[in-house]
């Protein structure tokens, strides 16, 4: 089978996560990153193999080799570069959330369309064994009808004051919130009708970070509602940057989940960890973990010509929510969806 060309716009953290997939996958071909800072696209192209590296994501989707592109940028600069890509031919993989509003999701979905190439969301948690085992629950009947799930992803302060230097310009909603919300649409298979949102704000601003705290809301379903909970002011000394608990209710049985904190391992230095063994790690030089897997999908669906498993609907339909939830914020009460 061959081996498709592909590259990376936008190579932080997670970037590098899909570059590393890239380069290791049989059936694909890292050829070329592009990002802002010259010396970090250098140091991944060099690390990864990648023949090229830009600061211009545009000289990247100009290169004939490449056929799909990863798109890493920030939060709130996914549009563009997904529009010139499919413009450009290249199948588009783009993080989480999809898009910071949803003229730009419907634009990022009308661009790939008429280019006739695949778009998919980088939802990582649908490929985590824990939450797959859950669906899989779900859809076996064995918990009967839902009732209820409570969602609660939470990060370390660490994040908005020194991981992400634009954590000013996002918010612990578009940042963790897109993965609890994709979960529970998932999960549910159905949108809510009505949202409900509350935010509140003290630490981060007296900081200067000018980004709320804490976001809980409540999503009501036909049957059923869910509670989610997204901050990222726990303290440093937690034993995970993050940390993901989901409770789900049903008429026939219930699943209580954290793969955050499973202690499959733990590690005592002169501070106390947990190893990541399920997000991201490296295996005998492979890197491994659902959000590798979650790329290794994008690629087979490139080379063997699939639909992917989460599509643009899916990242429009978590930003529709999220969107609901910051308008009920501001109104100070329940909206509903249409």
């Amino acid at each position: 089978m061959k081996r498709a060309g592909f590259g990376v716009i936008g190579v932080g953290i997670q970037g590098e996560r899909h570059a590393a997939a890239y380069a290791k996958h049989p059936l694909s071909k890292l050829v070329a990153v592009a990002d802002i800072d010259r010396s970090r696209a250098e140091y991944i192209a060099r690390v990864y193999g990648a023949e090229a590296y830009f600061t211009d994501y545009h000289k990247l989707l100009e290169m004939d080799e490449i056929e799909a592109v990863s798109i890493v940028t920030p939060d709130f600069l996914h549009r563009d570069p997904c529009i010139a890509a499919a413009e450009a031919g290249k199948h588009v993989l783009v993080e989480k959330p999809m898009a910071t509003s949803v003229d730009d999701c419907l634009a990022m979905i009308d661009a790939c369309r008429r280019a006739g190439v695949k778009l998919m969301v980088a939802f990582h948690n649908r490929w985590n064994p824990v939450f797959v085992q859950t669906k899989h629950s779900v859809s076996n009947g064995d918990l009967g009808k839902l009732i209820y799930a409570y969602a609660r992803l939470n990060d370390t302060i660490y994040v908005p004051t020194k991981m992400l230097p634009w954590a000013s310009r996002s918010s612990s909603l578009w940042f963790l919130g897109s993965h609890t919300i994709d979960l529970l649409l998932w999960l549910f298979e159905e949108k809510p009708f009505k949202v409900y949102g509350f935010q509140r704000s003290v630490k981060l601003r007296s900081m200067g970070i000018d980004t709320p705290d804490l976001y809980g809301y409540i999503l009501h379903f036909r049957d059923a509602v869910a509670f989610g909970e997204n901050l990222w002011i726990l303290p440093d000394g937690s034993p995970t940057i993050a940390e993901f608990k989901l409770e789900l209710v049903g008429d026939k049985g219930c699943i209580y989940t954290d793969h955050s904190r499973g202690r499959s391992i733990e590690k005592v230095t002169d501070k106390y960890s947990i190893p990541d063994t399920y997000v991201y790690y490296n295996l005998y030089g492979k890197p491994s973990g659902f959000t590798v897997e979650c790329v290794n999908h994008f690629i087979e669906c490139v080379v063997e010509d699939r639909e992917p498993m989460v599509r643009g609907e899916d990242g429009l339909a978590v930003t529709t929510v999220i969107s609901s939830i910051l308008e009920s914020l501001k109104k100070s009460g329940e909206i509903y969806l249409s």
